[in-house]
């Protein structure tokens, strides 16, 4: 889903984003998402929004089958970065329940897989009209967050504020304008990949 800069500037006060990222934008953070081995040949980093449905598609059709072939077998440190993207609501709920999960009784990385992995999950019940707060719920709670937890999560401006910092500094170090974008050992490949598309990338990268 390609993020129009009216969005960008709508949500996160974005400017207009020029040049390059450079190196240093793709090597693991202390903040970062990952799963996987800490220190792999190869790393991937997916640059994804919950309110996304190429990304929904891409966690339904193509993440199982890369996770267990490169992830769980420590072949590939994978990183998951948050993005936002129209509805903008949507979009930061996710990471930030995700957030709140992770931070809720020391849950770790972990939990907060939980919630991004459900909130993709849910995502075509919201647009199918289903209660948005209903089918959010399902995420927090998939991160073992009560409901109480929940509506505390979703009403803190400053996990809104976290979020929005986070997808700001992507959006103009690492000139992320497009979701999903994966970045494979430091090259940029946009859109929804297949499996066969990433092994060509990885088996490149570990070269």
């Amino acid at each position: 889903m390609r993020v129009s800069r009216l969005v960008l500037s709508a949500a996160l006060g974005a400017t207009l984003l020029t040049g390059a990222a450079s190196a240093q934008s793709f090597t693991v953070a202390p903040d970062d998402m990952t799963l996987g081995a800490a220190k792999a040949k190869v790393t991937v980093i997916e640059y994804a929004s919950t309110a996304c449905p190429h990304c929904a598609a891409w966690h339904s059709e193509v993440w199982p089958a890369f996770k267990k072939k490169y992830v769980d077998t420590g072949k590939v440190t994978f990183v998951y970065r948050e993005f936002i993207t129209s509805p903008p609501a949507l979009a930061v709920a996710g990471p930030a329940l995700a957030r709140c999960a992770a931070a809720n009784n020391n849950g770790g990385k972990a939990k907060y897989f939980a919630v991004i992995d459900k909130a993709f999950d849910v995502q075509a019940e919201i647009y199918g009209g289903s209660d948005a707060r209903a089918a959010l719920l399902k995420a927090g709670q998939a991160g073992g967050l009560t409901e109480a937890q929940f509506d505390a999560c979703l009403t803190s401006q400053a996990n809104f504020d976290a979020v929005t910092e986070r997808v700001q500094n992507y959006a103009e170090r690492d000139k992320i304008d497009s979701t999903p974008t994966f970045v494979v050992n430091g090259k940029k490949i946009e859109g929804e990949q297949d499996l066969a598309s990433l092994d060509a990338a990885i088996a490149a990268a570990g070269k």
